[in-house]
């Protein structure tokens, strides 16, 4: 409940007339002061006016005034500043190291906010403050929607930022990695960035004129021609990866790592390996072409494959299917571009100091469909229309970062709900 307390002082969520101190002198708050979220005082540089005489120090507040000293603040020199004591309540007087008395509010939160802050830790119908959205102005979810964005995005780059650093700053490595990951498309995500950290791209592209001697090292790394199997083509890879194995002493993953339950045919980890070798048989230098990529078709029509021969009759080494060409779908490519693409883009820009790659990054995201998930049909179902990827980016962000952890007093949304009468 202190948090709430600290919210409410904050945004001064309570009634402007009528504080006063456990002496009975008259509080104005001319300014709240800044949170501070390291050790110390609560706030910082807060301007009160108790009874005639205007101060300016820090806040402190507590669940009750005797936390005070169970905290030791009493003893604690840093907390000599404060100049007024909130709590939720007074059960004993306060005083600074020197024993002079600090002055003290009795500092209740008003029992409607109280009330809608256990309705939005406590509903069950998600999102909880689904009842208000329509009332939103336009403005404001539009604005938080931007921040939302951009915050997803930096949470991406510092992902990417962390990659370059354990791969020698090697952007095109580290774009291999990151975009291996995505082709996992959730499921297999962790286990295809495992095998993309595994594979080297120096020896990749020693040998990418040839498409079988690409598929051979995707499928050895992968941990999938280790078995006795007779299928002519799976016999050929094998041999292949053999040679290419001791040529660049490669190490090989565990194929337990891939899931297959309950994932589509077309989703099976071979599919989306042999898309892979097709692509970077096909498109060398692709990092610095996707960079160069002026709107979100060109960054798909770089990425749009399909496979060998072999795999338009297979799903899985050695079961044929009926004949089908393996394409990424649209929805798959767009998926790429908003969490492969876009992210680069924006890190690339910051990199390089080149603002004109991170408003691209941004363009990207609003020419490109939404996503359609879980989290997307929810808050579309819940009144907030969502149009586009970068209406989505910022969803899944609100979902996940804020939702999901019931951190309702960090959003906008729970603000304008916990403010409302």
């Amino acid at each position: 409940m202190e948090r709430l307390l600290h919210y409410v002082w904050k945004y001064k969520i309570y009634p402007l007339s009528g504080l006063k101190t456990t002496t009975n002198l008259p509080v104005e708050v001319i300014d709240p002061g800044l949170l501070n979220r390291d050790a110390g005082p609560d706030f910082f540089n807060a301007k009160v006016k108790i009874g005639d005489t205007l101060w300016a120090g820090n806040i402190e507040i507590h669940n009750q005034s005797s936390d005070w000293k169970r905290h030791g603040h009493h003893k604690d020199k840093s907390y000599d500043s404060v100049i007024l004591h909130l709590a939720g309540r007074i059960d004993e007087e306060i005083c600074r190291t020197d024993g002079k008395p600090i002055h003290q509010v009795q500092f209740r939160c008003p029992e409607n906010v109280r009330a809608r802050y256990e309705e939005l830790k406590l509903a069950d119908m998600r999102p909880r403050c689904y009842a208000l959205l329509p009332s939103f102005s336009t403005l404001m979810v539009h604005s938080w929607f931007t921040a939302l964005q951009i915050e997803r995005l930096e949470q991406k780059t510092n992902q990417i930022t962390s990659r370059l650093k354990r791969h020698n700053h090697h952007w095109e490595d580290v774009f291999f990695i990151t975009l291996s990951r995505n082709f996992g498309f959730g499921v297999n995500g962790d286990a295809f960035e495992a095998w993309g950290n595994l594979l080297s791209l120096r020896a990749v592209d020693r040998h990418s004129d040839c498409l079988e001697q690409v598929e051979a090292m995707f499928f050895g790394q992968a941990g999938l021609l280790e078995e006795e199997l007779s299928d002519p083509y799976y016999v050929m890879l094998q041999k292949e990866y053999r040679y290419l194995r001791h040529k660049f002493d490669l190490r090989q993953m565990e194929p337990e790592r891939w899931k297959f339950l309950r994932l589509r045919p077309g989703n099976f980890p071979p599919v989306r390996l042999a898309q892979l070798a097709c692509l970077y048989h096909q498109a060398g230098g692709l990092f610095s072409r996707i960079i160069a990529s002026e709107k979100p078709e060109d960054a798909r029509a770089l990425l749009s494959v399909g496979t060998s021969g072999y795999w338009e009759t297979h799903y899985n080494f050695s079961k044929t299917s009926p004949r089908r060409v393996k394409e990424l779908s649209k929805g798959a490519l767009d998926l790429i571009v908003i969490n492969t693409v876009v992210p680069f883009l924006y890190a690339y820009g910051l990199y390089r100091s080149d603002e004109r790659l991170c408003m691209r990054a941004s363009a990207f995201l609003e020419e490109t469909a939404a996503e359609n998930n879980y989290i997307t049909r929810l808050w579309d179902g819940a009144g907030l229309p969502v149009k586009t990827a970068a209406d989505s980016q910022a969803l899944i962000q609100l979902q996940k970062e804020y939702c999901d952890l019931k951190k309702c007093l960090h959003c906008r949304f729970g603000f304008e709900y916990l403010r409302s009468k």
